[in-house]
Order: C-alpha cells, then structure tokens, then sequence
C-alpha cells in the first residue's frame, strides 16, 4: 500500500467532491432553486463533507484529524437525510433523490473506512 501525501488522492475526498458536484447540479434548476434555505443546507452539507475531509488529512494530529473525519461522514449523513425531504416535497424525482443518498452513503462509508483505518 502506498503513502497517500495529498488529500485529493484520498478515495473519500473524490467522492466527496462528486457529491458536492451533482447536489449543485440538481439544485440548479426548478422549485428547489428558489427553496433558498433548503438548496443551501444540502450544498452546504455536501460541501462540508469534502472540506472536513481536506482538513482533516492535513492535521498534524490523529485526534484532530478523527475529529474532522467524524464531521464530514456526518455532513454525507445530512445530505442522505435531506434527499428524503427533497423527495418528499417533489423538488426532484425519486430516482434522483436516491442517486444523491447513494453518493453520499459511498461518501459516508469511504470518510469512515479511512477513519477507522487511522484509530
């Protein structure tokens, strides 16, 4: 196994940034986008997940980088969360909504395989 010494080479990271980037892409358009407070939070949570993720690699420390690997699985668990509520409010189809939670359950299962791998 090799040394990973950037955070864009983490498996996590890349899924983390795919989530972000089709959350943006599906609250671009229709009555989600004009829901500012919803397309907010789910961009927001989409985004904190890759962050934390970045931050958390370069902490010198293992419990302040466990610290930001908890926050960002949480922030993919968020973002699942929400895509019921999206669903539920027909802001994007069915289909959809469980393309974005299955996205962010890869996200979340790679931030806490990494993690645990780091305890």
């Amino acid at each position: 196994m090799s040394t990973i010494y950037r955070f864009e080479d983490l498996e996590c990271w890349k899924c983390a940034r795919e989530l972000a980037s089709m959350v943006y892409r599906y609250t671009r358009n229709g009555a989600i986008s004009r829901d500012f407070g919803f397309k907010r939070q789910i961009r927001d949570s989409s985004v904190s997940s890759m962050n934390n993720i970045a931050e958390g690699f370069t902490r010198y420390g293992r419990k302040e980088m466990i610290r930001f690997f908890n926050i960002a699985q949480s922030s993919a668990a968020e973002v699942m969360s929400m895509t019921y509520a999206m669903e539920d409010l027909k802001y994007q189809p069915k289909e959809i909504c469980e393309e974005i939670r299955a996205k962010a359950f890869e996200t979340k299962n790679k931030t806490l395989a990494f993690m645990r791998s780091k305890m």
